[in-house]
């Protein structure tokens, strides 16, 4: 084994050590979150309940802290396997290495890993198989594949989701979806509420014996409600009539990848009708909404200082020299992470074609690693965004609420005679820029930004 791929191994074993050691303060952050569930229930005073709620706002900041830090830990030991992966891809082979390659292509340090399908790609045998064997999740394929078999009618029976499953589900949107970790993301049972504090007052100097000037600091609240996202799959009875793993691999593969596009999509553009409100939405608005909160923050027309376009003829360095200051017209007020910029691929190359640079050796290299040059907020390459517009901010300041109650159903009858088994997945969420000011959309064709793209009709209730 060549000396790069034992150095990316020992990475790989100290982000996973690293990782296994994270894991074990989510216990104690679950311990605290019962302990103020059950002091919330005991409070009875003011100063008692101001007390929780800055122990809430702790435990919020820490939960947020452990998801980011989780999500970067993961992000670096895939990155890191699939550079080890290519590398040994690329070794020489004999034909007894290339055979004995063929038999072990799962070994990854002694372990067999899944190769085919998508959802368990990367898993090892021994977990997936003990997934499967968990008597709630044999229950629920049990239960499907009686329904599939019975010869009376099934109409819409509904099959809740184990709970090994949901937290699958959700993991699993948490993979298509590529924003929905660069967001503030709040799980709520109900109507969620975004307090917001006033722009900080100015104090004022006076004399050293002289009377204190009364300051003003005003709170604001958003609030979000949950609309639901999702759609039938039918699936070949077939599948269904394959291994455990077949099953659930095509169910929760597919219901993910559709809710997280459908996700990424509102969250930019969504147009707060049914749906999330989307930042673009936002910055396009030229008059207060008639449904502006009542308790929410001075509505402001962000159209002119938000919403920009550049020259992208203009030599490189001034070309980023134009783009700093236009994303500079998000504000970093109240945001408490980074910034993320959305693009498409054309958009992308474009940036990497201004930034490419000659090194040391004279070979050409690309000042950017899925980071915006200069600026250094993280690059998210999703296709529906138009060509020449980067729309992004500070995620902090976009509120996501995730609702409870995730299901699937399953009816045999809906495409009886193809042969075809339906199911249905769906989610609930709703969000909006909790402060508007933090985004920005420029575009570098020097064209007006678009702030509204297509969504798929709703023809099942038009």
């Amino acid at each position: 084994m060549a000396l790069k791929q034992i150095m990316l191994n020992k990475k790989i074993e100290q982000r996973k050590a690293a990782l296994a050691e994270l894991l074990k303060t989510e216990e104690d952050l679950n311990k605290r979150a019962s302990e103020l569930e059950k002091a919330i229930d005991e409070a009875k005073t003011d100063e008692e309940i101001a007390a929780i709620e800055e122990e809430t706002e702790k435990l919020d900041k820490d939960k947020a802290d452990f998801e980011e830090n989780k999500s970067k830990l993961e992000g670096e030991i895939a990155e890191l396997e699939g550079q080890l992966e290519e590398l040994n891809s690329k070794e020489p082979k004999n034909n007894s290495e290339s055979k004995a390659n063929d038999r072990n292509k799962n070994m990854v340090e002694g372990e067999v890993r899944m190769r085919t399908g998508k959802f368990f790609n990367g898993m090892t045998r021994e977990v997936v198989n003990a997934l499967i064997a968990k008597d709630e999740v044999k229950e629920f394929l049990t239960r499907t594949r009686e329904l599939i078999g019975q010869k009376r009618s099934v109409t819409g029976a509904e099959l809740t989701i184990p709970d090994v499953m949901l937290d699958l589900l959700r993991d699993n949107l948490y993979r298509y979806s590529k924003l929905i970790t660069r967001v503030n993301l709040k799980s709520v049972a109900g109507k969620a509420r975004q307090n917001i504090a006033g722009t900080i007052p100015e104090g004022i100097w006076t004399e050293s014996v002289g009377k204190l000037n009364e300051l003003a600091l005003k709170f604001n609240q958003i609030e979000v409600d949950g609309y639901k996202v999702g759609g039938f799959i039918p699936v070949p009875n077939s599948i269904l009539e394959d291994s455990d793993l077949n099953l659930a691999n095509e169910i929760m593969d597919a219901l993910g990848q559709a809710i997280g596009l459908a996700v990424d999509k509102a969250i930019l553009y969504g147009t707060g009708t049914k749906m999330p409100l989307g930042i673009a939405t936002r910055l396009a608005q030229t008059q207060q909404p008639a449904d502006w909160g009542a308790n929410a923050p001075a509505w402001e027309n962000l159209t002119t200082t938000n919403l920009l376009k550049l020259d992208g003829t203009l030599s490189d360095a001034k070309f980023f020299s134009a783009l700093m200051l236009a994303l500079g017209a998000a504000q970093p007020n109240y945001a408490t992470g980074g910034t993320f910029w959305a693009m498409n691929r054309k958009t992308r190359m474009t940036l990497i074609s201004k930034a490419v640079t000659f090194n040391a050796a004279g070979a050409i290299v690309a000042g950017q690693n899925n980071t915006m040059p200069v600026e250094g907020g993280d690059i998210v390459e999703l296709p529906f965004i138009p060509d020449g517009d980067i729309i992004g901010g500070y995620g902090s300041l976009y509120l996501l609420a995730e609702r409870a109650g995730a299901q699937l159903a399953v009816s045999d009858q809906v495409r009886f005679i193809e042969d075809q088994t339906v199911f249905k997945g769906t989610a609930r969420y709703d969000g909006a820029p909790a402060i508007g000011a933090g985004f920005v959309i420029v575009n570098i064709n020097n064209v007006a930004p678009t702030t509204t793209i297509t969504f798929d009709a709703d023809i099942a209730n038009a």
